[in-house]
């Protein structure tokens, strides 16, 4: 409050702030209209800062409204515009894992999983969290103990009735996988039926993020649940829509939970059609085939921006693609060969060319230019070919040969031919081995459970939007289960504790300048560049909520009266 009194953060970094220590968007609202707008005091903000702008080059379809900068918009219509009933019909991706909500690791399992479990912290206005299976939270003085008031009158999709046990258990579980970084088991307690307290390793100011949407595996599970139990084999939920069917290869329906704690949904029926092929899922909405695509990419799907009777939403976020390079053993292990890949690398032409300009240009860390604290007075990477040529003769990898595995997957496969032509000019010999989404995240990391290990040696996978860099800086920089490179740097780890532990952004800016540099040095990924995530669907759709990260937010969704 002090910080935005005295002009140092923009009303969207006071709101966003607010929303992670748990304020009501009363108060925050309140003291807003109190203080009077903050346009002099952001006036010399950058539209990532202030939220105020789209992105550079942004596309929308006619009649479609975009995105602030950092989060995708709900295509909310004017109240009583939804009419009751009908069965919406998804284009997505294949899911590329089983459907279990701690281990899986791919927009297209994201995407089927939430339409029955939820978060804690739910998604907000632009990047903000909103409450969700948690109705408050606070945080104690230091950061390291979050408390959680949890909503009441929320039921499982058995009847059964959601509680403070079923919170306990499901962060116990994810005490030994995906928050491990951050609580032991044990660490959660309960208070009541309606509170829990999270007592975390180490401070962290912004922690309610790691238990949203934002961190897709922290989905609420049930105390009976245990570790590998998937949806599809046990259909529960306390979300809008009950698994009804499912085929991995073809689809799956979800049925209305009437009794969904948000009110009964608009929609009878979600019915997804799985295809890992863009063509058939662009040809599906405009053919009346289906009636929104979950994500797509520019590559491909240029007919559906002048097509006037879809909508386009898209956003400007952290979403990215990482060139991983094992830095553990084998060809890349010497940081110049790493570097030299980097320096090989034509990011503008990768934009133009793969992104028709919509996205921010990479510099080989995962801070993107939108996030609030990100230091935009480091030096860019630029092409060198010389430079390249000369660090991998010095390495001894001249004419250096290596297979690259990439997924099918939106726009990568064009990414990595790019790739493959561009780093030619350097000396290197690329093959390419391009794998449907069911096979790949088995040879990205063989194993996931404590850290990524085995797997390729040379790749590119896929990081959707998040509201703060956390789940890629712990996951797949430290010793995390998405390391794919096995990278290890006591620096960077140190720099990553000092960002999560500072309360306020003067010190979160510090540390992050330290990220940024270390990681672009070490180079364990090239980043190429950040992209504008888009949806699309048909003009007589609305309510839908999407993330940027495969989240179709279905509850409030339906067909326009």
């Amino acid at each position: 409050m002090d910080q935005f009194a005295q002009g140092n953060i923009s009303r969207r970094s006071f709101v966003k702030r607010g929303a992670v220590l748990g304020l009501s968007t009363t108060f925050i609202g309140a003291f807003l209209a109190a203080c009077g707008s903050d346009s002099k005091k952001s006036s010399g903000s950058t539209a990532a800062s202030t939220g105020g702008t789209t992105a550079p080059g942004a596309t929308t379809a006619p009649g479609a409204t975009t995105a602030p900068a950092d989060t995708t918009a709900a295509t909310a219509p004017a109240a009583g515009a939804i009419k009751q009933g009908g069965t919406m019909r998804l284009a997505s991706q294949k899911p590329g894992s089983p459907l279990d909500p701690v281990a899986m690791d791919n927009l297209g399992t994201y995407t089927v999983v939430t339409q029955s479990f939820e978060y804690l912290c739910g998604k907000g206005d632009n990047a903000t969290l909103a409450p969700a299976l948690a109705e408050s939270w606070s945080p104690n003085a230091d950061g390291s103990e979050w408390t959680f008031v949890l909503r009441q009158g929320v039921k499982w999709h058995d009847g059964s009735a959601f509680t403070s046990a079923d919170v306990v258990a499901t962060m116990d579980r994810l005490a030994g996988s995906n928050l491990k970084a951050y609580l032991v088991e044990g660490a959660t307690t309960a208070a009541d039926d309606f509170t829990v307290t999270m007592k975390l390793n180490t401070p962290d100011g912004q922690f309610p993020y790691q238990v949203s949407l934002y961190n897709p595996q922290t989905l609420i599970t049930p105390v009976s649940f245990v570790l590998g139990t998937t949806l599809d084999k046990v259909p529960t939920g306390t979300g809008p829509f009950k698994l009804d069917k499912y085929d991995v290869a073809t689809g799956a329906t979800f049925v209305a939970n009437v009794d969904w704690w948000g009110g009964k949904p608009f929609l009878d029926k979600v019915e997804f059609i799985f295809s890992d092929d863009i063509a058939t899922q662009i040809s599906g909405l405009q053919g009346d085939a289906a009636d929104a695509l979950v994500q797509f990419s520019v590559v491909g799907g240029d007919a559906l921006l002048a097509d006037p009777n879809v909508i386009v939403e898209g956003t400007r976020g952290a979403a990215h693609r990482q060139i991983w390079m094992n830095t553990r053993e084998g060809n890349f292990a010497d940081v110049r060969v790493r570097q030299a890949v980097a320096l090989g690398i034509d990011r503008q032409a990768l934009i133009d060319t793969v992104l028709r300009g919509k996205g921010d240009i990479g510099n080989d860390h995962p801070i993107a230019p939108v996030y609030e604290f990100f230091d935009a007075a480091q030096p860019q990477r630029e092409r060198d070919i010389e430079k390249a040529k000369a660090l991998l003769k010095e390495a001894g990898k001249e004419g250096l040969s290596i297979t690259m595995h990439v997924p099918k997957l939106q726009e990568i496969p064009q990414l990595a031919e790019l790739i493959q032509t561009q780093l030619k000019d350097i000396g290197m010999n690329i093959e390419l081995n391009v794998e449907s989404t069911d096979t790949f995240y088995d040879e990205w990391c063989k194993t996931y459970d404590p850290i990524c290990d085995g797997g390729q040696e040379f790749g590119i996978v896929d990081y959707g939007n998040r509201g703060v860099p956390d789940v890629y800086l712990v996951k797949a920089y430290a010793t995390g289960e998405w390391n794919s490179a096995h990278y290890v740097s006591k620096p960077f780890n140190a720099a990553v504790s000092e960002y999560q532990a500072s309360l306020d952004l003067a010190g979160r800016k510090t540390a992050i300048s330290k990220v940024q540099k270390i990681a672009n040095e070490d180079v364990p990924y090239v980043i190429p560049y950040f992209y504008n995530t888009l949806y699309a669907h048909s003009k007589k759709v609305g309510g839908i909520v999407a993330s940027g990260l495969g989240h179709f937010e279905m509850g409030k969704a339906g067909f326009l009266a």
